[in-house]
């Protein structure tokens, strides 16, 4: 049975592009209302010069079939923050769905640098964008969300608990945020149990954002001609697949028993029974293990 958000409202905090914008036109194809925030607008730019816009994320979240609400906040300011949730109260007056996307950390991040090697200033920011971000955000918006129950808080990290447990994630900081996030997550679920809330960790897969499409030159359309360039891209997925992992948690009846867990897109996939885009079931951490991990040669044949 497919989703029915109609009378939910969400807010996407980092919403602008990625896994973000993937979960907010999701949840509005649902019928939800969904609240789009970030940095990026159609008249300011922020510091990553990228082209995608709150607005646009807003707009195809109402061309899904919900309504979508462009909002600019940097959340690393409180006051911003603050009157957002005032804004959502005084025109929704609920919060179901809390979705923390907040990240912005790709151009700060210095690849197999050790805390010596990398920059102090950056790697700092990082953290600041990554993690008290996430911290401003569930502390001006999670007193909404309990009012009712049954809410949900999703924070987006990269990596599952237990693949980032094992394998050193580029550099001490990208480390510590993305373990960190997850561990914030399960910290989350302890304090919203009692309101009838929960919270998860979910990751995406190797996923085909605006950027990573730059990166290597292709569109959505010709997206395999990157394999080219780097074989194991054969296993990457779009922002919606996150967005359908999102859309079917939150429509999931009995999903208090994930509280506090770390969850994929592809092994929610499994789960749910949904797919991407292409009709694929992209199983990404588990390939990474046992294909890339492991030193084999691409190959996705049965992790699709």
């Amino acid at each position: 049975m497919a989703a029915d958000f109609k009378g939910k409202v969400a807010l996407v905090a980092g919403g602008t592009r990625g896994a973000g914008r993937g979960i907010a036109v999701e949840i509005g194809a649902a019928g939800a209302t969904v609240y789009v925030t970030g940095r990026t607008t159609r008249e300011r730019q922020s510091e990553y010069g990228r082209p995608e816009t709150i607005e646009e994320t807003a707009e195809m979240v109402t061309a899904a079939g919900g309504r979508g609400i462009a909002v600019r906040v940097d959340h690393l300011e409180t006051a911003e923050v603050e009157a957002l949730v005032a804004r959502i109260r005084r025109e929704e007056g609920r919060l179901d769905i809390l979705v923390n996307d907040i990240w912005g950390g790709e151009k700060l991040t210095e690849w197999n640098k050790s805390v010596w090697e990398h920059s102090l200033e950056k790697g700092l920011h990082m953290l600041r964008l990554a993690i008290d971000t996430h911290l401003i955000t569930a502390h001006y918006a999670l007193p909404l969300m309990i009012e009712r129950p049954g809410g949900l808080l999703v924070e987006l990290t990269d990596g599952t608990a237990e693949y980032n447990a094992t394998h050193y994630r580029l550099n001490p900081y990208y480390d510590l945020v993305k373990t960190g996030v997850i561990r914030m997550a399960w910290a989350h679920a302890k304090d919203l149990a009692p309101h009838g809330a929960m919270a998860v960790a979910l990751t995406p897969g190797w996923m085909r954002s605006e950027m990573m499409l730059d990166a290597y030159q292709v569109r959505e359309e010709n997206w395999r001609e990157a394999a080219t360039v780097q074989p194991h891209f054969v296993i990457s997925e779009t922002p919606r697949f996150t967005g359908r992992a999102v859309a079917a948690l939150a429509a999931d009846p009995d999903r208090a028993r994930w509280n506090g867990q770390s969850l994929s897109s592809g092994g929610l996939a499994k789960i749910y029974g949904f797919n991407d885009l292409d009709g694929s079931r992209p199983d990404c951490w588990r390939y990474m293990d046992e294909v890339m991990e492991a030193g084999k040669e691409a190959d996705a044949t049965g992790y699709r």
